[in-house]
């Protein structure tokens, strides 16, 4: 499975599939849910409103990860995942390894050949750019060394960082992770 680090806008990419940095209400917010939510048009907000009135009444747990189609994106998915907020005191790093482990596996299940993720968790709540990576990369690692990456098309997994100190970040890390990208 190929890491690719690049500097630029989620919704724009052409990957089978998009993970939305949502809030347990999949109804929209700020950041990059905002982005993708207006990028995807009225249907997400539609879909994402059928999940809670039936699957999901009491909204997505953090660490969950669930896909809706992307409508008007060019990806094909948007898979939806909710990541701990360190200033409601959601520290522990396991909530964060979970929205990556969970949006691969959903990304697996879809047939996705490739994922495109956020910094999940590093904008606004609160979580560090760099303990962001290392955690994302090393769910990546032990997705792909674990039998369900045997089973899965999933080829490449892009991070598409909004800012440029986020991606210079990323880098630095992957650089340093062994057997991923040093």
């Amino acid at each position: 499975m190929r890491i690719e680090i690049l500097h630029g806008d989620i919704t724009a990419r052409k990957v089978d599939a998009i993970v939305n940095a949502a809030n347990s209400s999949l109804l929209g917010g700020g950041g990059v849910d905002g982005a993708i939510h207006r990028a995807a048009g009225g249907e997400l907000l539609e879909a994402c409103r059928e999940l809670r009135r039936t699957q999901l009444q009491d909204g997505l747990p953090v660490g969950s990860a669930v896909a809706t189609p992307a409508f008007r994106l060019p990806a094909r998915w948007v898979i939806h995942t909710v990541g701990p907020n360190r200033h409601a005191g959601q520290t522990d790093p396991a909530l964060l390894a979970s929205c990556f482990q969970e949006s691969l596996t959903v990304a697996a299940g879809l047939g996705a050949q490739s994922v495109a993720f956020p910094a999940i968790s590093a904008g606004i709540y609160g979580w560090d750019a760099r303990q962001v990576a290392q955690v994302a990369f090393d769910a990546v690692g032990s997705f792909s060394s674990s039998g369900r990456a045997g089973d899965s098309p999933l080829e490449v997994v892009e991070f598409v960082l909004f800012s440029e100190d986020t991606t210079a970040v990323f880098r630095t890390v992957l650089e340093s992770s062994p057997g991923l990208g040093g």
